[in-house]
């Protein structure tokens, strides 16, 4: 199954977070799991805040990129289309809010799951959990806004 940002065009596609072409980058891939998208990612060992524990940067990243695909993503759906038609969606982060309710533990697989609580205009929020091994560890909010026409490229 194609993730949401194989559908990013290759100029746009070198975000550090959610970009198939930056080679240092997370390069987090999204999907639909019914009504909410999910992302699935192992942190490194350099993803460390204190021994045992993930720097909490990395969970606002995976956040803030995982809420922009799905933004992408829930327009296309919103409207019908195809995620390879034309005009493409694509959107950048006019707020990020996160909530770190607990440590979250360096080593087992992060899982991303996201919802969209509102798509108005040129603007989708989506709400994202992190879950490892099922217990609830952040939550964030991304206020997405579509591209300009021309931005990136």
């Amino acid at each position: 199954m194609k993730a949401f940002q194989d559908y990013y065009p290759e100029h746009l596609s070198h975000c550090y977070g959610c970009g198939r072409l930056n080679a240092h980058g997370h390069r987090i891939r999204t999907v639909w799991d019914g009504e909410e998208s999910v992302t699935r990612f192992t942190p490194a060992p350099f993803h460390t805040a204190v021994p045992g524990f993930v720097y909490g940067g990395l969970l606002a990243s995976l956040i803030d990129c995982h809420s922009t695909g799905t933004a992408a993503a829930a327009m296309y759906r919103a409207d019908g289309r195809a995620m390879d038609s034309l005009p493409a969606y694509r959107f950048v982060t006019a707020a990020l809010q996160v909530s770190y309710l607990k440590p979250t533990p360096l080593g087992p697989e992060l899982e991303i799951r996201g919802s969209v609580r509102e798509i108005r205009g040129r603007k989708v929020i989506v709400a994202s959990s992190v879950l490892v091994d099922g217990v609830l560890t952040a939550t964030g909010e991304v206020v997405a806004v579509q591209m300009p026409e021309g931005f990136g490229g």
